[in-house]
């Protein structure tokens, strides 16, 4: 079989003209049901990210419990400590893993908690010296 100019460019053509007919079938853009799906994920993420500054959700056991009610404006907690947060009737349990940060709005990881201030002491484990 001999190769001209002519197959390679009739290969050349056939192979390019299916890739983009392909990459135009799997990469068509996306509906608006998607793209809210992506919205929310990077919502989600954002306020992921917001969140890990005051530490995480936990699945560990708690070593205390408070209950937030219409009358609680701050709790206190120590660096490292994790504690069950009930408020209504959903328990979050906590990791205030928080370096640099010595107080902060409850809301920013518990919504609907915006009148609540969280102090954070620093663990005495971590303290400097004796």
């Amino acid at each position: 079989m001999q190769i001209t100019k002519s197959s390679v460019a009739y290969a050349s053509i056939l192979l390019f003209g299916t890739a983009s007919a392909l990459a135009g079938e799997q990469y068509s853009a996306p509906s608006e049901t998607q793209v809210g799906a992506l919205i929310r994920v990077a919502a989600s993420a954002a306020h992921a990210r917001q969140a890990a500054r005051y530490g995480y959700a936990s699945l560990a056991t708690a070593e205390r419990s408070i209950t937030i009610d219409n009358q609680t404006r701050h709790i206190n907690v120590v660096r490292m400590e994790t504690i069950a947060i009930r408020v209504g009737e959903k328990t979050v349990t906590w990791t205030f893993d928080t370096l640099g940060t010595s107080s902060f709005p409850l809301s920013e990881i518990i919504p609907g908690t915006e009148q609540v201030t969280v102090y954070v002491d620093e663990n005495p484990m971590y303290r400097g010296g004796q």
